[in-house]
């Protein structure tokens, strides 16, 4: 009977503790047009977590089938011809439209935080391939940072540097 007592006391307090936090409010999200005659588009959206982290989650509509489609996070704008890549995120599930990366480290190992990212005038690119012909073929891309107004509807999307 005791145990018994015991476990709801403990269930009970363990009820009453806050919930850890997993994101600290400060976000930003981006959208994502369509780089070619795909009708994909979507958004991009940076969360600070408490650790200092940044979650990136890409959200893609038109996706389908059982492909992960490579994200690439480029420095300069969606038309810079051969912008070296940043940092490789976490693919797209085609069949659900999502990647989520936690990102502490750009590709050359440099810290980087929300703050930072915030300010960094780069592009998301999301490729159809990794490898090949395809790998040319951009489905969405979109402006972020400080880069991030300076997306006009129709821009044109050049091809990147992905090695």
């Amino acid at each position: 009977m005791k145990w018994i007592f015991s476990f709801s006391a403990l269930s009970l307090l363990a009820a009453c503790q806050p919930a850890k936090q997993e994101f600290n409010g400060r976000e930003a999200s981006y959208a994502l047009t369509p780089g070619s005659a795909h009708a994909i588009s979507g958004s991009v959206d940076f969360k600070e977590k408490p650790d200092g982290a940044t979650e990136v989650k890409i959200t893609l509509k038109g996706t389908d089938g059982r492909q992960k489609l490579p994200v690439h996070l480029h420095f300069g704008d969606v038309s810079t011809t051969g912008a070296p890549v940043a940092l490789l995120l976490s693919p797209v599930d085609a069949q659900t439209g999502i990647s989520v990366t936690r990102v502490t480290r750009l590709a050359d190992d440099t810290e980087i935080d929300f703050e930072k990212l915030l300010k960094l005038a780069a592009c998301v690119k999301i490729h159809l391939s990794d490898a090949g012909e395809e790998s040319n073929i951009i489905l969405a891309a979109g402006n972020i940072g400080a880069n991030g107004s300076r997306m006009k509807p129709g821009a044109e999307i050049s091809l990147c540097q992905s090695k």
